[in-house]
This record gives C-alpha cells, sequence and structure tokens, in this order.
C-alpha cells in the first residue's frame, strides 16, 4: 500500500507528529485536498485528533512556505467528517493539506487587527510566491507518488451563509459514486459527508502552472534588491534571469516584480 518517499523534505514532524499518536490506514493516496485553517498560527488539531496529513505556515517576510507533517504520506489523516456506515473520506487514499490562513472573504483585508499580506494570508488572493511553494508540493506529490496534477473541479467563493458560495450544499460537492472515482485535487469544499467551503476559490489553476514548470521558480523583487544580489541568492546568473524574463535591460526591475528565476 504505502509506497515512495513518506515524509516531504524538510518538513518539521517533533511535537507536530500525531501518527504514533493516533495511528491511521496504510493506503496508496491519489487525491488531495486542501483546507485552510482559519487561524494564523498552526492548530492544535485537538492533540491531533482532527489533523491533516500536512500543514503549511505561511514564512511572509521570507517568501516561503514552512511544511509540518503530522502523518506520512500514505497514511489516513483525520482533517474530514467520516461518518461511520457512509463513503469513506480521510480513510479513501487522500493525502489532507492545511494552509494556514483563511478563505473566508470577511477577512481578505484586516483580521482581529491583523492585515492580509503582512500578518496573515487570504488564500483567494494569495500571492504568486505562496501558490509557486503550494506547486513545489504538488510537484512532488505527482514526482514521489503518482499524484495526478490536475483538478477538474469548480473552486467556489466561501460567502458562508450567502446563496451561490462554497458552503454546505454548493453544487460542487461531489457525490459518493464520484468521490470514489476521482484523482487529483479538490477542495474541502468538494468533499461529500463535509459541509466546510475552505479554500473558497483558490487559484489552483496557477498552483498546477508552478507545479507543470519544473525549470524556474519565482521570486517577488523587493527594495534594495538589484539583479546581480538575487543571482547571487539562487546561485543562477544575472543573463539567466534577464533571459528567463525577457527583460528589455538589466537594471529593468522594481519592487512587487515577480520574477522568474531558473532553478540550478
Amino acid at each position: 500500500m504505502k509506497s515512495g518517499p513518506q515524509r516531504y523534505p524538510g518538513a518539521t514532524t517533533g511535537a507536530h507528529w500525531y501518527q504514533s499518536k493516533h495511528g491511521g490506514s496504510a493506503m496508496e493516496s491519489n487525491v488531495g485536498v486542501l483546507h485552510t485553517t482559519e487561524g494564523w498560527s498552526v492548530p492544535g488539531y485537538r492533540g491531533g485528533l482532527d489533523a491533516p496529513n500536512f500543514t503549511a505556515l505561511p514564512l511572509i517576510r521570507e517568501h516561503k512556505l514552512r511544511w509540518y507533517q503530522h502523518f506520512d504520506f500514505d497514511v489516513s489523516s483525520r482533517a474530514l467528517v467520516n461518518l461511520r456506515g457512509g463513503v469513506e473520506t480521510n480513510t479513501l487514499n487522500a493525502v489532507q493539506v492545511e494552509l494556514v490562513g483563511t478563505c473566508d472573504e470577511r477577512n481578505a483585508k484586516t483580521w482581529s487587527g491583523k492585515k492580509a499580506g503582512v500578518d496573515y494570508l487570504f488564500w483567494p488572493d494569495a500571492p504568486d510566491w505562496a501558490l509557486a511553494e503550494l506547486g513545489k508540493f504538488v510537484r512532488w506529490c505527482h514526482d514521489k507518488h503518482g499524484l495526478p496534477m490536475q483538478s477538474t473541479v469548480t473552486w467556489k467563493a466561501y460567502k458562508k451563509g450567502q446563496v451561490g458560495g462554497s458552503y454546505g450544499a454548493n453544487g460542487v460537492r461531489l457525490s459518493h459514486a464520484a468521490w470514489t472515482r476521482y484523482y487529483g485535487w479538490l477542495g474541502h469544499q468538494h468533499v461529500p459527508e463535509n459541509a466546510h467551503g475552505d479554500p473558497g476559490n483558490l487559484d489552483f489553476a496557477r498552483v498546477l502552472e508552478h507545479a507543470e514548470d519544473d525549470t524556474t521558480t519565482t521570486y517577488t523583487v523587493r527594495a534594495g534588491d538589484t539583479l546581480w544580489s538575487i543571482a547571487r541568492a539562487h546561485g543562477t546568473t544575472v543573463p539567466a534571469i534577464v533571459d528567463a524574463n525577457n527583460l528589455p535591460k538589466p537594471d529593468a526591475i522594481r519592487p512587487g516584480q515577480t520574477l522568474k528565476i531558473p532553478k540550478k
């Protein structure tokens, strides 16, 4: 059942590892399910009772996702409603990822005194670096476990309590039969027996673009950056960055600009 590497490179376990305490069923993961935590720090998941396989914490200043792993890749986790006698959700070959942040439009700009994009991420408007980081994980899941780099569902905006939103009976939630046949990537909003609407209208098409482009990564230019400093930090050259981005001249960069960075 379990095949391939079970730990995502660089992921933290330690106190966040729950498999030793809660076990889980061995499986061959062929579905990825994305959640949002609706918080701005790594949850305790009731001591692991509600934990996914992975949690991704945005390090906004560093433009990175810090990964925490709670269960092996091919071991069932516990973040979905899984009714007794109903369709299997947690245990039906689904690897689950919680993205720290929110999909609730009420928190799109500010949230309890915090600012989106500075203190937390509103994932439907996630910056490209975050989508690129998620794309790296999607690519790893494909290369190491054969999880298809595809999503054939509609990702609806959250709009909890409003007609047309992703919460509850939303028109995009899979039937039991469709769930058992599905291969690829979904959100919590697509899983049967569940009412949650996360992660909202995440730009998963862009995530897949990053996943499919295995020759470059991305970098968002900051104040004070030069192409020389960026090239040095990423182990590449200025001409390579200029060519990858079709820059009219080597100094034609500005803060906030996203550059493609040829990989080492």
